[in-house]
């Protein structure tokens, strides 16, 4: 039985497909570690032509997500079984960030809603929605890319699906919030750039010691905000 089931709800649901069928999220399926469900809101419009948009009352540009086809959707799914979380994509949430992926990781059932056009209507909002989430300030087309960022995130975090079960403990962020260290393979001597002669010591009591003060003096260069935090909390 796989350990999460990731429900993702779009107006355009194809922009889902190359990057659920490839790379590690196509091997979490494989594996039947999660399970990924796209579903096309134009599946629970009504009327010959499926419209899910409409014009905002009150004016203005753009158009609203209407709530008849998003109540339908997301109805039928809570129907079959419960869901942890509905997430919308959204500008005006919390930053989505490596916490929250481990956070949500260690659900079941997720169902995370695109907003699309101009945003959805604010009845969804206010009845079926338990949290919103942001990629940052940035207005994007659609919250599509948002919510594979947020599934592949998620996904990794599961044991198994990457094939080093320490690679997702030593990522970015995982090291008390700092960022990951810089890294080297062969050759160990290149165009007079040579490998910093402490990881090619073997004493791995040296090398996690340098790795750890690279990763502070990465931190403190590139993410000063990410170190000040990093401060507070030691």
């Amino acid at each position: 039985m796989p350990i999460i089931r990731i429900d993702l709800i779009s107006a355009v649901p194809d922009l889902f497909s190359s990057a659920l069928e490839t790379s590690i999220l196509k091997r979490a399926q494989e594996k039947s570690l999660v399970e990924i469900f796209t579903h096309n809101l134009h599946d629970y419009a009504k009327g010959k032509y499926k419209h899910i948009d409409d014009t905002p009352f009150g004016g203005g540009a753009g158009m609203i997500l209407q709530c008849e086809p998003i109540f339908a959707c997301i109805e039928k799914l809570q129907n079959e079984r419960s869901y942890d979380e509905v997430i919308y994509t959204s500008p005006d949430g919390p930053v989505f960030n490596q916490e929250m992926a481990n956070e949500l990781s260690l659900k079941q059932n997720i169902i995370i809603l695109a907003g699309h056009y101009k945003g959805i209507d604010q009845r969804v909002r206010d009845t079926l929605i338990t949290r919103e989430v942001s990629i940052g300030d940035v207005v994007l087309s659609g919250g599509e890319l948002p919510a594979l960022v947020m599934t592949d995130a998620i996904a990794r975090l599961i044991p198994g699906v990457l094939g080093d079960a320490e690679s997702a403990l030593t990522d970015a962020f995982m090291n008390d919030g700092l960022l990951d260290c810089p890294h080297y393979t062969k050759p160990a001597l290149f165009r007079d750039m040579e490998v910093p002669e402490v990881l090619r010591s073997g004493n791995h009591a040296h090398i996690n010691e340098w790795r750890m003060n690279a990763s502070k003096d990465k931190t403190k260069k590139l993410r000063p905000d990410l170190y000040q935090q990093y401060r507070e909390q030691q």
